[in-house]
């Protein structure tokens, strides 16, 4: 018999006993909202046999290894149906827009087919088919997929170099998936399916309110941005990691490097352009997700912005927070540093307004201290060749700057919005990157452990769901930060890291599946990114922070 803590009780059950027998015989629990659970501190599947005495967690869509299961269980299912419903055609999840996901076929998709999509989906869902783990070894996952055509997996599966490969079956439908799956398809009752630009939007439930919400943020410029990005790295062959791998294995890995950075100087010169085509643009506002490199891209414009003739003056929002006793506070008692209302709003307006009209102001400096506004002599006068730049959480929220005329005003969205893939239907994703770009930067600049930026990732998400994306729409252009070989340069620094996270923590199974997601990527010297470089305000050595 094998002893089960779960719940803080103690349960003595049979060996080799699966998770899903011991949920349904012992504990009569019957809960379809469970789709994976965490033994050891690694995330297993419902058919993870017990073979000793653990401690058991289930994890739910309201978990991020929760929601990332269902995501690829939904997806599993859109492309089964697809390749039953057009066997001749492929299917290519390209990135998320909102909470959905953007998917594009060599097919030209119309509603009929959206519609077919849809009904064959929820007939493969009622049918609660089974999905089976099977373990190949290598040549047998490789032959499978020469034999289906599909390179992009042989190439992927080559990179690793595994003795074996865990493929995941329903009925005639087989494929690689990067993590945990559902055990059947009946796990993911929650989808949308609708007609979207090129392609499609496959709609799933957002992780706190497990609701559908089919509007897309960002919408049209935020999905112009993606594409933008996708076409170039199409073009040259690098929209999965098979491609990247391919130039770095080729010794041009400098190449890529060099196409990456002058891609991000040529669209931050253009928007440097949009500023200087309107002279009544006096007030610039930078905002996005943690980890977006917001820094290092203002200091970027502020030369194209020069070379416009237009000189940047930088404001602080730290230095506009109400005193500390004014903070609010949030639902734990904690101080509230996030939302708008820390920031002293009618000093703030009231500064900028009298810029705007070519008064003097005296600038107030924070003391995080004491948490008292001080006045220690700094002022500011805004000449008619100046403009102010400031970076901040709600800076494209309209209430942060109410009093100034939107005419006056010009919005920057900037997010690593991330287009490199793992293949066909494993995407890398925008957090991710984030994540493991503050992992870095955590460790080199600000003394933390990466358990600890782990830890309160999830904090940072919900803030920038609060906080930031729901006003991206407003932004007048939004720049994608992302370049297609950071993660592979980033490999060296973060690899010694996330090996160093306590197997015993929590972190630790998100350590090891950023740990293993990693091993997909051929790593590349730093050397030859440049000074200048966004990247640069991760790993150091940056010409603008000396």
């Amino acid at each position: 018999m094998i002893n089960v803590l779960y719940d803080n009780k103690n349960y003595e059950i049979p060996d080799k006993m699966s998770v899903k027998d011991f949920m349904k015989s012992i504990l009569k629990l019957e809960d379809r909202s469970i789709l994976a659970c965490k033994v050891f501190n690694e995330v297993k599947s419902l058919d993870y046999v017990i073979d000793r005495d653990c401690k058991i967690k289930f994890l739910d869509t309201s978990t991020p290894d929760g929601s990332r299961i269902y995501v690829r269980g939904i997806i599993f299912i859109l492309v089964k149906a697809f390749e039953e419903l057009f066997p001749k055609y492929k299917l290519f999840v390209n990135y998320s827009l909102g909470h959905s996901l953007y998917c594009e076929s060599d097919k030209k998709l119309d509603n009929t087919d959206i519609n077919a999509i849809i009904t064959r989906m929820k007939e493969i869902i009622s049918q609660d088919l089974p999905i089976e783990k099977r373990v190949l070894t290598l040549e047998e996952a490789m032959n499978k997929y020469k034999d289906a055509g599909r390179e992009d997996k042989r190439g992927l599966l080559e990179t690793r170099m595994k003795s074996h490969v865990s493929m995941y079956y329903c009925g005639d439908t087989f494929n690689y998936f990067y993590g945990v799956m559902p055990v059947s398809t009946g796990y993911t009752p929650k989808f949308e399916v609708t007609k979207y630009e090129k392609g499609l939007l496959l709609h799933y439930p957002r992780r706190f309110s497990n609701t559908i919400d089919k509007t897309v943020n960002g919408n049209k410029k935020l999905y112009a941005s993606f594409d933008d990005y996708d076409k170039i790295h199409k073009m040259l062959g690098i929209d999965s990691i098979v491609g990247l791998n391919k130039y770095i294995r080729e010794g041009k890995a400098g190449e890529v490097i060099r196409m990456s950075e002058a891609l991000h100087e040529k669209k931050i010169a253009h928007i440097a352009d949009m500023i200087a085509s309107d002279r009544r643009r006096k007030i610039v506002l930078i905002a996005g997700p943690s980890s977006s490199g917001k820094t290092t891209f203002a200091q970027r414009l502020g030369v194209q912005l020069k070379v416009n003739g237009i000189k940047a003056v930088t404001l602080s929002m730290d230095n506009y927070f109400v005193e500390r006793g004014q903070t609010p506070k949030d639902e734990n008692g904690n101080y509230d540093f996030e939302c708008l209302e820390a920031v002293d709003i009618e000093l703030f307006n009231n500064q900028l307004k009298d810029l705007l009209d070519g008064k003097e102001v005296a600038l107030p400096t924070f003391d995080f201290t004491d948490g008292k506004r001080k006045y220690l002599g700094n002022k500011e006068i805004l000449d008619e060749d100046e403009v102010v730049v400031i970076e901040g959480i709600h800076g494209l929220n309209e209430k942060l700057t109410e009093k100034i005329p939107r005419e006056n005003k010009f919005k920057i969205y900037i997010s690593a919005l991330t287009t490199l893939n793992i293949d066909d239907y494993n995407r890398v994703t925008t957090s991710d990157t984030r994540l493991i770009r503050r992992m870095v930067r955590d460790s080199k600049f600000r003394s933390h452990n990466p358990g600890a930026t782990i830890k309160m990732w999830e904090s940072v998400r919900r803030g920038e769901e609060k906080y930031i994306f729901p006003y991206q729409n407003d932004a007048d252009v939004m720049f994608n930060s992302s370049l297609v070989y950071e993660i592979a340069a980033l490999k060296p620094y973060v690899e010694p890291l996330l090996a160093s996270v306590d197997y015993n923590s929590d972190e630790f199974s998100e350590a090891k599946r950023l740990y293993e997601f990693l091993s997909y990527f051929i790593p590349i010297d730093s050397k030859e990114i440049p000074i200048t470089s966004i990247l640069r305000e991760f790993i150091g050595d940056g010409c603008f922070y000396r």
